[in-house]
């Protein structure tokens, strides 16, 4: 498979760096957006109001993460590489890709799942590490990786490079993978609820669905992140909800309990 960036840097390279770029691209892209009050989950009197970080910090925290997963990230790379004394590596047949990306889309749900999980039921891990994540209670795209640096490399570092070894893909595919991964959890905290939306058609787990996990009331539910809400049906922690349209314009996530 002949990809663009070949013949000007490596795939270990393009695999470290481009989810970064992806991720400051496509969460710039929303920061930019006009205000959309008509399709927004909270309105920006809410967004000011409940969160309890400003913008410089949380953009602080995502490069300071984004930091470590790219030494990590180059580090597989390399002692994983598949290349020959030449210099090339054999790629896999498009649909063996396909069933990687595949697997490792179930592993690191898996993996982020439970740990997600155990650190809202620890107290102690949640009151001095993930209590961090939810001092945006009215999620926005920017902040999607702004995590403590700890959690940050226990779910999201830990949790990529799981799913890229286990999956056997190469640092070609990871490229792939990794720049999906982080488009879609942009997304999923995106607070906006747009037509047309492509995640929101294919994806039950998405923007609203991740809504609920950071209102208070829904903290203990919908822990899947970020391609299927798999394990939240099986283990009994999946919160269904309605979107109800504002009279002020916009809609609410609002739970459904049974």
């Amino acid at each position: 498979m002949m990809v663009f960036w070949e013949g000007y840097v490596s795939d270990e390279v393009m695999g470290t760096f481009a989810p970064i770029v992806v991720y400051w691209m496509y969460a710039g892209f929303y920061q930019v957006l006009p205000p959309l009050d008509s399709y927004r989950l909270h309105t920006r009197k809410e967004e000011e109001k409940k969160n309890l970080v400003p913008l410089w910090s949380v953009v602080k925290g995502v490069l300071l993460q984004q930091l470590v997963q790219a030494t990590v990230a180059h580090g597989l790379f390399l002692v994983t590489s598949q290349a020959s004394s030449s210099g090339v590596t054999v790629q896999p047949s498009l649909p063996i890709q396909l069933v990687q990306i595949v697997v490792a889309m179930l592993v690191m749900d898996t993996w982020q799942y439970f740990v997600h999980r155990y650190m809202h039921q620890n107290k102690f891990l949640y009151r001095h590490i993930h209590s961090q994540h939810h001092r945006l209670v009215v999620p926005y795209a920017i902040g999607a990786l702004y995590n403590h640096p700890l959690e940050g490399l226990l779910l999201d570092t830990f949790g990529g490079a799981l799913s890229f070894l286990v999956s056997g893909m190469t640092a070609r595919t990871a490229v792939i993978f990794f720049c999906f991964a982080v488009i879609k959890t942009v997304d999923d905290h995106c607070g906006l609820w747009l037509p047309g939306n492509i995640f929101h058609l294919f994806f039950q787990n998405n923007t609203a669905y991740h809504d609920i996990h950071h209102q208070l009331q829904g903290t203990k539910y919908n822990y899947s992140q970020p391609f299927f809400p798999i394990w939240d049906k099986l283990l009994g922690t999946h919160m269904p909800y309605r979107l109800v349209k504002r009279a002020d314009g916009g809609f609410e996530a609002r739970l459904v309990k049974d």
